[in-house]
C-alpha cells in the first residue's frame, strides 16, 4: 500500500504542483485547502503524513498541527509546517512547540520536499532501539507502546517529548550535546541545522510534565547540552 500524505494548503496552484510531484513520485496523496476540511480528512483517510502551510484563512497550520497532537487518534502523526520565506525564528519554534515534526520554508524544490518527507518518514517508522521498558525513580517508558508513566499514573506526550525523554533517560549521567539530540531526535543534519532553541522548548515542555521533582533531574548545562541526572 502507497504511503498517503494530506497536503493542506489554501494556494490550489501550489497544492496542485505538490500533489502531482508527490503523486508522480509513488506517494498517495489527498489535498484540501480549507483547514477545518483539513482535520476531517485526518480522521477519514488516516495518512502517513500531513504537509500543511502555516499561513492560511480560517484554520491555519499551526491550529491544525496543536489539535492533532492533542488528540490521541491522530498525535503520532508527523507533521511538516511549510511557511513563507518572511518569516522570524519565534514563528518557527512555535511551530515546533505545537507539535510540528518538521518546517519547510517557501519556495523550496519539490525534491528537497520529497527527501524530508521520506526523512521524516524515516523517522517515525525506525522500530525503538530497546523493547524493554526504561525506568528511572517514578518514571517507567514503554518503548513498543510509545507511553510514560509517572507514580504509576499516564502522562501524555508527543512523540518528540517521549523521544527526547527516552534518549535522555537512557543515557542519564551523560551530557547530551544540542547537535547530538537535534540529530538523534529530531533526524537533522547539525550541519544544516543547529538551533538549540528546539531543544529548549521540547525540554521546557517536559519539565512541566514530569512536575517539579522530577523536571530538577533535567540539567541544562551551559555551553554543552542537558543530562538527566541519574
Amino acid at each position: 500500500m502507497a504511503t498517503k500524505i494530506l497536503v493542506v494548503d489554501d494556494d490550489k496552484s501550489i497544492l496542485g504542483t505538490i500533489r502531482r510531484y508527490l503523486s508522480a513520485n509513488g506517494l498517495s496523496c489527498v489535498a484540501t485547502d480549507n483547514g477545518s476540511e483539513a482535520l476531517l480528512l485526518v480522521r477519514e483517510s488516516q495518512p502517513d503524513l500531513i504537509l500543511v502551510d502555516a499561513e492560511m484563512p480560517g484554520l491555519d497550520g499551526h491550529s491544525i498541527c496543536r489539535v492533532l497532537k492533542k488528540e490521541a487518534a491522530t498525535q503520532s502523526i508527523p507533521v511538516i509546517i511549510m511557511s513563507g520565506e518572511r518569516i522570524e525564528e519565534k514563528d518557527i519554534l512555535a511551530g515546533f512547540s505545537g507539535g510540528a515534526d518538521d518546517y519547510m520554508l517557501k519556495p523550496f524544490s519539490l525534491q528537497v520536499l520529497l527527501a524530508r518527507i521520506q526523512a521524516v518518514l524515516r523517522r517515525f517508522q525506525t522500530p525503538a532501539a530497546a523493547a524493554e521498558k526504561l525506568r528511572k525513580f517514578d518514571i517507567e517508558l514503554d518503548p513498543s507502546g510509545r507511553t510514560v508513566k509517572i507514580a504509576g499514573k499516564d502522562v501524555p506526550m508527543t512523540r518528540k517529548e517521549f523521544d527526547l525523554l527516552s534518549v535522555l533517560i537512557g543515557k542519564a549521567g551523560r551530557v547530551l550535546s544540542i547537535p547530538y539530540l537535534l540529530e538523534t531526535v529530531w533526524g537533522y543534519d547539525p550541519a544544516d541545522y543547529n538551533d538549540p532553541g528546539t531543544v529548549e522548548v521540547h525540554v521546557c515542555h517536559l519539565r512541566k510534565k514530569l512536575g517539579p521533582k522530577l523536571a530538577k533531574r533535567i540539567v541544562a548545562i551551559t555551553g554543552h547540552g542537558y543530562k538527566f541526572d541519574g
